[in-house]
């Protein structure tokens, strides 16, 4: 352990009060609390000092700057002749770290860290023997680990805000491994140290499988019409999109295991993964787990800042989400969405396009991970939320300041990666159901960013999510026919429309080994042509005049009229035999 690896502790909140990277770099071999002004006789060569100031006296000491600094001094002195690794001052007592213990540490080159009021010394020594002892663990299984004059480099690069990509060089370069990526578990790529890889941002791991994107008019078609139409789903054609964009890892790598790097998280879109372009040799094997280790830190750090913008998209989405007047929860105005748009890095003057997310049967955490994962494709600010109404168990909601289209082709790329990690094996937690689930999002137009415009665009977007299956991806060009306004009308509607209309022919259909349903289909699909169903049908024309009159009988409806057309046609579209 070194000092530096207690600033990845994000719940103890500690901070830097003065300290260096080479300080932050200096490896630790425990912690001893003291609040003697000389503990130089009970300290160990390596040890991290934990006092809570007791033993400075500001009210006596404000008046005479000369006895604080040698206060400060004698202190700063016994913890370096016991070669103490540095200071961690508790500010539980007196507020901030005094300023002459900041300049002794300086003067005596000590690191000085400062703890905030609400941590426990106790949860700091806890932790830090825990993150000793498991290393002396680590160290007994796998001797070959990674250096410390390498360790102790990485670790001042990383500390001095080096870029993952820069660490993986320096790390193949130093410790002879072969070339690394890292992934988020979605498959974006992070970093690499092969110049010839992707760029970060892009995707390396594929599925066959595409996104179900709703497209194309809906025309109903069934029997040969179907058959003869080729690629064709019922009632609707289903278009898939584009072959995925961008330069991608080689496909070699998604061949070799890949290891976690840092905790898993509570959803299956947080984790980071290294992945080696080779197999690695089996003394490698245990420098690339030292490595992950090494990088876990800025998982941490990373899941840390998405967890935080997340809070401050809520407010966004609650405007959006919540009650137009009335409601306690802010300013529900143009002005009051300016303000919290301001206040979440999204311009308040651009257009903006709200996006719809859904992991179905989970928690709406899940919903707005996987959508943040996906907008981080493009190079545009965006705010993700769990929706706050709870009316859907998994919903997420998101404004993106990119185009309607640029939005779209992100989710389109990132689906297949989202996929993957949605249904990879995980261990059961409480609370989690175990239904399948399935990820799918909608995009709506892109609007002007106010109160009115921006909430009739998610409506638009709502309505077309409402519509896909549980998985698939779709924006808001989708939302141009009938079968698709339809299919965001509640099930239970849909249901009692059409047994309203079609419940007389489906009747029928049980009991007689002729299907009028079919025959309406294709009628209808064949735009009212008597000669082209009979022959799709292969049945004689008056047979078909004959059935069309017993569907008009039944329904009482005629198929002469246009209105009663396109009725119908609503009806069949209700109909998952048909659609």
């Amino acid at each position: 352990m070194i000092i530096g690896d207690l600033l990845s502790l994000e719940d103890l909140r500690i901070e830097v009060a003065w300290a260096t990277s080479d300080q932050l770099a200096r490896e630790v071999t425990g912690v001893t609390s003291t609040d003697l002004q000389d503990p130089a006789r009970y300290l160990r060569p390596g040890e991290l000092v934990l006092t809570g100031l007791v033993w400075w006296r500001p009210d006596e000491l404000a008046a005479d700057p000369v006895a604080a600094a040698q206060a400060a001094g004698r202190f700063a002195t016994a913890l370096r002749s016991a070669e103490a690794a540095g200071l961690l001052a508790g500010e539980g007592t007196h507020g901030a770290v005094p300023a002459e213990l900041a300049d002794a540490c300086r003067r005596h080159d000590i690191p000085l860290l400062a703890v905030p009021a609400g941590t426990s010394f106790r949860a700091v020594t806890d932790r830090v023997y825990l993150r000793l002892w498991g290393e002396l663990q680590h160290q007994a299984e796998d001797a070959a680990t990674v250096p410390a004059a390498v360790r102790r480099d990485l670790l001042t690069l990383r500390h001095s805000g080096a870029t993952p990509s820069e660490l993986l060089t320096r790390a193949v370069t130093d410790l002879g491994l072969p070339h690394c990526s890292l992934l988020t578990s979605a498959g974006r790529l992070l970093g690499t140290s092969d110049p010839a890889a992707s760029t970060s941002g892009t995707r390396v791991q594929r599925t066959t499988a595409e996104p179900n994107r709703r497209s194309g008019p809906g025309r109903p078609r069934t029997g040969s019409a179907a058959r003869s139409a080729g690629r064709r789903t019922g009632l609707g054609e289903a278009g898939a999109p584009d072959a995925p964009r961008g330069s991608h890892v080689p496909q070699d790598v998604a061949e070799v295991a890949a290891l976690a790097v840092g905790e898993p998280g509570v959803t299956p879109f947080d984790g980071w993964l290294l992945r080696p372009h080779s197999a690695p040799a089996p003394a490698a094997a245990a420098v690339l787990r030292g490595l992950a280790e090494l990088l876990a830190p800025l998982a941490a750090h990373a899941h840390s800042t998405s967890a935080a913008q997340r809070q401050g998209g809520a407010r966004v989405v609650d405007l959006l989400r919540g009650p137009a007047r009335g409601h306690a929860g802010g300013d529900r105005s143009d002005a009051g969405l300016a303000e919290a748009l301001h206040s979440c890095g999204l311009p308040a003057d651009a257009a903006l396009t709200p996006v719809v997310a859904r992991v179905a049967h989970r928690p709406a955490a899940w919903a707005a991970v996987a959508l943040a994962e996906a907008l981080q494709e493009i190079d545009a600010p965006f705010v993700v939320a769990p929706d706050p109404n709870g009316t859907e168990p998994g919903r997420a909601t998101g404004l993106c300041a990119a185009p309607e289209a640029l939005v779209t082709r992100a989710l389109e790329e990132s689906w297949p990666g989202l996929r993957t990690a949605l249904t990879a094996p995980r261990t059961a937690q409480d609370g989690i159901s175990t239904q399948q689930s399935g990820f799918a999002a909608a995009v709506g137009p892109c609007s002007a960013p106010g109160l009115d415009s921006l909430r009739r665009a998610l409506t638009q977007a709502d309505w077309t999510i409402d519509s896909l299956p549980a998985d698939g991806v779709a924006g808001s060009e989708t939302l141009d026919s009938l079968a698709a306004l339809l299919r965001g009308v509640p099930a239970g509607v849909r249901d009692a429309y059409r047994e309203r209309l079609l419940g007389p022919l489906h009747a029928h259909d049980q009991v007689n080994p002729v299907s009028l349903l079919e025959t309406l289909a294709v009628f209808l699909e064949l735009d009212g042509s008597w000669s082209r169903a009979a022959r799709v049908l292969h049945v004689h024309v008056n047979t078909v005049h004959y059935r069309v009159r017993r569907i008009e009988e039944l329904t009482g409806r005629s198929l002469a009229r246009l209105e009663d057309r396109a009725d119908l046609l609503a009806a069949l579209l209700c109909d998952p035999l048909f659609n």
